[in-house]
């Protein structure tokens, strides 16, 4: 049973919709279910038209078409838990992976300048990548983009007609979580200042307010 399975069955009970109008179907659903692959257990509601199926490793999909086959004129409706829609489905597999931005380095050997921007001008064309840095001396190239070290490796060894290797590899954060951070730290520091000002206006009336016994405050009281 995989963990993808598991996820469509957190609370490890399914509920299924099944027409029981008699001890006799309620003994059927109950003989189809025991034992297959994950149920731990079978409760059956006859007034309700009900059955519960308990085991983590149940997989809701699986025990629905089980009594389907099994049990023929029955309508077999999966209640609990709800399976994802079509609509939902295509959206989950269309959604694209978190681009990441990295800052790579390899080891190329170059043994030329001309080897250099050869590598150079092989790399840039790689889809995501933003710049490449050619370091003649130590045989290494840095390279710095929205993309996945190893198939940059690939890209190299297949385009390029050279062997490269990661040396470095470091995630740096994205525009978006850069953003989201930048956005965080004005706002902390938006209300650190608004705190510190209310701090030294208060300081500041607690100093120059008028004193009880001061020639500042026209009330006050004078001493014989």
């Amino acid at each position: 049973m995989t963990s993808t399975e598991n996820k469509n069955n957190p609370q490890g009970i399914i509920v299924l919709g099944v027409n029981i109008h008699c001890e006799g179907c309620a003994n059927e659903v109950s003989k189809c279910l025991r034992g297959f692959e994950g149920v731990e257990g079978v409760e059956i509601d006859g007034k309700n038209n009900k059955v519960s199926v308990k085991g983590k490793m149940a997989d809701p999909i699986k025990v629905t078409e089980r009594l389907r086959k099994k049990i023929s004129g029955k309508h077999v409706e999966l209640i609990s838990p709800k399976p994802p829609s079509k609509e939902e489905k295509k959206l989950e597999e269309k959604k694209p992976p978190e681009a990441e931005l990295f800052e790579v380095v390899l080891k190329i050997y170059m043994h030329c300048e001309g080897c250099a921007k050869e590598v150079k001008h092989c790399i840039l064309k790689m889809e995501g990548v933003q710049t490449v840095d050619p370091n003649m001396e130590k045989n290494e190239v840095c390279v710095k983009g929205i993309m996945n070290p190893q198939k940059l490796v690939e890209f190299i060894i297949k385009r390029g007609g050279r062997h490269a290797e990661v040396v470095k590899k470091t995630s740096v954060n994205t525009p978006g979580k850069q953003n989201k951070e930048d956005a965080r730290s004005k706002m902390k520091k938006s209300k650190d200042d608004a705190a510190a000002s209310t701090t030294s206006h208060d300081q500041l009336r607690l100093v120059y307010a008028p004193q009880l016994f001061s020639d500042e405050n026209p009330n006050s009281c004078s001493l014989m």
